[in-house]
């Protein structure tokens, strides 16, 4: 057999020639002939069982090559992806788009009303580019999609609409300013002093017109138009707030249509809680009630008539004044429940405070 050597020139003149044996040289070849296609293959079958690399070996320099990831939750191509079924976060495959919508009013009552109700105004004030946001958002809103919500997402978007828009006027007025004249009525943190200082309830914010849905509207309007006609449910005044101490408390999350009778009745409840609200004096034989519920305008004591008119209950009182008792019988327990419908006493009602409800 001929043996005979292969002699390499190397094109560097530092390095000596090559000389190397033909016979190894075909048996060297011929092994990597023959391992190569076991080394692709070995290297497929092994990539399964390779360690995942971490987010930062996978973008290290010097690392060479494809590596995959495994993401906890990451589908495979065909497979579908699981819904997220965590009892504490919402699942928005459930959700229609009228509460996804209320949601968005989340981030400013969550962020700058407390558990009681009351307002960080002076935050919200440096930070009123936030309301503003919202009120851009309110004022894009396609009517046709706002058309295709349940009757209680509208109802729900309208609070949450006519709560945002109350902040804002307190935030362009806020600090309030008072005059020393006027301060011999009113408490310098009235809401009073902020012009007109004639006027009181909603009317009294007609000057302040904003954009939703590219329509004009103002507060009085919203709560004429939707509150008292189309949507007629006294619920809904209870849950408004007029910026001030004994309005009803400012609830510092949204409210959303699917829960919408839920929190409507925990909104009445807990207004009703509060002294300011109700106040019975059996010493005296003597009921005192919130303004609110005075049947004078401005006031909603009228808008109790349709869903809660009594002739069997509370005879001794004007039919207007039973329709409030016996809306009140559904929220208060029964020790005073049974007062109301059988005692003898007078209804008065209470002087309201105006101060701001400022934390």
């Amino acid at each position: 057999m001929l043996i005979s050597n292969v002699y390499i020139k190397c094109p560097y003149r530092k390095m000596p020639d090559l000389k190397i044996n033909t016979r190894i040289l075909i048996i060297y070849l011929l092994c990597l002939l023959c391992i190569s296609p076991w080394c692709t293959s070995n290297a497929q079958d092994t990539s399964a069982i390779t360690p995942p690399a971490t987010a930062g070996e996978a973008n290290s320099p010097g690392l060479v090559g494809t590596v995959a990831v495994i993401e906890p939750n990451a589908a495979e191509p065909n497979e579908k992806r699981v819904p997220n079924l965590d009892p504490d976060e919402p699942n928005a495959a459930n959700e229609s788009s009228g509460d996804i919508f209320n949601k968005e009013f989340d981030a400013i009552l969550s962020e700058y009303v407390n558990e009681q109700g009351m307002v960080d105004y002076a935050r919200l004030r440096r930070h009123r580019l936030q309301i503003k946001a919202m009120l851009a958002q309110l004022a894009i809103l396609d009517p046709d999609e706002y058309e295709s919500w349940t009757r209680n997402e509208k109802i729900a978007f309208w609070v949450n609409t006519y709560n945002i828009l109350m902040l804002d006027i307190i935030v362009e007025n806020y600090p309030i300013e008072s005059k020393r004249l006027y301060r011999l009525w009113w408490s310098p943190k009235s809401i009073r002093h902020i012009p007109p200082r004639s006027e009181v309830g909603t009317p009294k914010w007609n000057g302040y017109k904003f954009i939703v849905m590219d329509e004009e509207f103002t507060l009085y309007e919203i709560e004429n138009r939707f509150f008292k006609n189309q949507f007629a449910d006294p619920r809904i005044f209870l849950t408004l707030s007029f910026a001030s101490l004994d309005s009803p408390p400012l609830k510092n999350t949204p409210y959303y249509g699917k829960d919408l009778d839920k929190q409507l009745d925990e909104q009445v409840a807990r207004f009703l809680s509060k002294t300011s609200a109700v106040r019975i004096d059996k010493n005296k034989d003597i009921v005192y009630l919130s303004v609110l519920f005075e049947p004078k305008w401005p006031w909603y004591g009228t808008y109790f008539l349709a869903d809660y008119a009594t002739d069997k209950k509370f005879k001794s009182h004007p039919k207007q004044m039973r329709a409030i008792l016996n809306f009140l019988c559904g929220y208060l327990d029964n020790r005073n429940v049974s007062y109301l419908e059988t005692g003898n006493y007078s209804v008065k009602y209470k002087g309201y405070d105006w101060r701001v409800n400022e934390q």
